[in-house]
């Protein structure tokens, strides 16, 4: 049985140990909140911490950071010295250097570390993973992909928007899930060609909108939207191949306010350039269960226990992500 720390217990932290609460090798030993209280009856067991040292002392094998963005490379760098295994949300640090200090420590440490990038786990991007490795679609040849959500009334007022706490905007919070994913789909990186950010309504520090262009090494172009100012909550990842397409439309969250979640897949007929051209028979599959947060434990767990590697979400992936993130903030010049 694992012995298993959280630090920093509000959304993600609860999501996190509702997930170890009900996982068969973890137990949820302690809890490090230094700003709220934790009255909850279910965590009745679980040692509560006010200092993030007091809960490295609980001798934890393993730790989940869900902390603010501007201590995430500090916490995990002072939980690998102390031999303890990993588990952090994105983004995996302020800055590229300060993710560069983290690698360091990971090597000499050889403890397992992973980054929360659930999105790679949701049914239908597994399923769509699974078809382009297959090769049945052919050559990809552009992807375009729209993150974007509505805020909220007090959104301006979230740590996310303050800047010496998150390091960014709605790009580093949420648009890094599509990076990622865009990353993931094409085995490989991409490199900015073109970045706007704005802010274009939000009264807030950081950046509400996000607009990118990108290129590989294959010469795919991949387009992004990364918006706080879509009042319908949206989430679309198209990816147009020589022999059809796949769109990710829609995908499962705990407010279900993206939903629903659908893998949408049709191939290209020329048969009829008068009627059939343009209009191809699609095949739409719906999902109704998120189970990524489970199955994001159980590749932790399992890489523990069994000394496996990470799949998904390995510092490589945290490191591929940032940086292009810290790539479009520099060619943007938003924050000089």
């Amino acid at each position: 049985m694992l012995k298993v720390g959280i630090a920093g217990f509000g959304k993600m932290g609860q999501i996190r140990a509702d997930e170890l609460l009900k996982n068969e090798n973890t137990t949820l030993v302690a809890i490090f909140e230094q700003y709220g209280e934790i009255s909850d009856k279910k965590y009745e067991h679980s040692i509560i911490c006010k200092e993030y040292d007091e809960l490295l002392a609980q001798g934890l094998d393993a730790i989940f950071i869900c902390a603010f963005n501007n201590v995430a490379a500090n916490y995990t760098i002072k939980a690998l010295q102390k031999g303890i295994h990993v588990f952090c949300e994105k983004p995996p640090a302020h800055t590229i250097a300060e993710l560069n200090e983290v690698l360091k420590i990971e090597k000499k440490t050889q403890k397992v570390l992973k980054y929360g990038f659930n999105h790679r786990l949701h049914y239908s991007v597994i399923e769509a993973k699974k078809l382009i490795d297959s090769g049945n679609m052919g050559k990809l040849l552009w992807l375009r992909g729209v993150y974007g959500k509505a805020g909220s009334i007090d959104y301006d007022k979230n740590w996310r928007n303050y800047k010496k706490y998150s390091g960014g905007g709605i790009l580093l919070d949420q648009g890094i899930h599509m990076l990622d994913l865009m990353c993931y789909f094409t085995n490989g990186s991409f490199d900015v060609t073109n970045a706007k950010l704005t802010n274009s309504f939000w009264n807030i520090e950081v950046e509400d909108n996000a607009f990118i262009t990108m290129q590989n090494n294959d010469n795919v172009v991949a387009t992004m939207h990364s918006s706080a100012t879509q009042w319908k909550h949206k989430f679309l990842l198209e990816m147009e191949f020589e022999d059809g397409y796949i769109n990710l439309d829609g995908i499962l969250s705990n407010s279900r306010s993206y939903a629903p979640e659908t893998l949408v897949t049709a191939k290209r007929e020329f048969e009829d350039i008068t009627y059939a051209m343009g209009k191809p028979q699609e095949s739409i599959i719906w999902f109704e269960n998120d189970d990524s947060w489970k199955l994001e434990l159980d590749e932790f767990v399992d890489a523990i226990l069994n000394n496996k590697e990470v799949i998904n979400g390995t510092s490589q992936d945290a490191y591929r992500a940032l940086a292009l993130v810290e790539d479009v903030y520099n060619k943007s010049k938003f924050y000089e």
